[in-house]
């Protein structure tokens, strides 16, 4: 399974743990170019931390897959429900 659907699952099944709304924030960072406290995915389980690295990898190498848009539909959802 790649990071992308990784990262959704993860967020989908907790989407009130850390590892979630870390995942949201840095997809979101990705997708729009904004800065990212990458501090934050080090205080994560080394599992959750793993798909941090993967996505960031996966986005590099796959700018405009599917399943990114997806994720980050799903990260700004998770964003204007903390709202």
């Amino acid at each position: 399974m790649n990071a992308i659907k990784k990262a959704r699952k993860l967020i989908e099944a907790k989407p009130d743990s850390e590892a979630a709304k870390t995942l949201a924030t840095l997809v979101r960072a990705l997708e729009s170019n904004e800065k990212f406290d990458l501090s934050q995915i080090y205080k994560l389980d080394y599992d959750s931390f793993d798909i941090c690295i993967e996505v960031m990898k996966d986005w590099r190498l796959e700018r405009y897959y599917l399943g990114k848009i997806r994720l980050h539909d799903l990260s700004v959802q998770m964003a204007e429900l903390q709202a």
